[in-house]
C-alpha cells in the first residue's frame, strides 16, 4: 500500500525514464561508550576508557532506483573534530555537489 506524499513523482520519472531518487542523512557521536565493570564490595575498580570524547561523524547519501537498471548508492562523510574553521555537518554546497554527482555517475541529467 503507497503511501500518500511518499516518493512523489513516481510516475513522472518513469514517463521520461528518470530515476527516482531518495536522500537521507544522519549524524553520531564519536564519544567512547561508558566503559562499566563490577567488583568486590569495597574495592571500586579504575577503568581506563580510550580516547578524547570528541567530535562527529556526519553522513548524507542518496539512493537512484530505476526499472531495469541496478540501484545505486552515493555517500558523503564528514568528521568533525572541533578545530578552528572547522565545519561542524553539511552545507548546502555539499549536499548541492552531492545531488549534482550522483546523476552524472549513473549516466543521466542532473536533478
Amino acid at each position: 500500500m503507497e503511501t500518500r506524499g511518499a516518493a512523489a513523482g513516481k510516475s513522472t520519472a518513469a514517463a521520461n525514464s528518470g530515476w527516482v531518487v531518495f536522500e537521507g542523512e544522519a549524524r553520531q557521536s564519536m564519544t567512547p561508550p561508558r566503559a562499566r565493570t563490577w567488583g568486590r564490595r569495597g574495592s571500586t575498580p579504575v577503568v581506563r576508557v580510550r580516547g578524547r570524547g570528541s567530535g562527529r561523524v556526519s553522513m548524507a547519501g542518496m539512493t537512484c532506483y530505476k526499472p531495469g537498471e541496478r540501484s545505486r548508492l552515493f555517500y558523503a562523510i564528514r568528521e568533525y573534530r572541533g578545530r578552528k574553521n572547522e565545519p561542524k555537518g553539511f552545507g548546502w554546497k555539499d549536499y548541492h555537489y552531492l545531488a549534482i554527482r550522483s546523476p552524472r555517475a549513473s549516466g543521466g541529467k542532473p536533478l
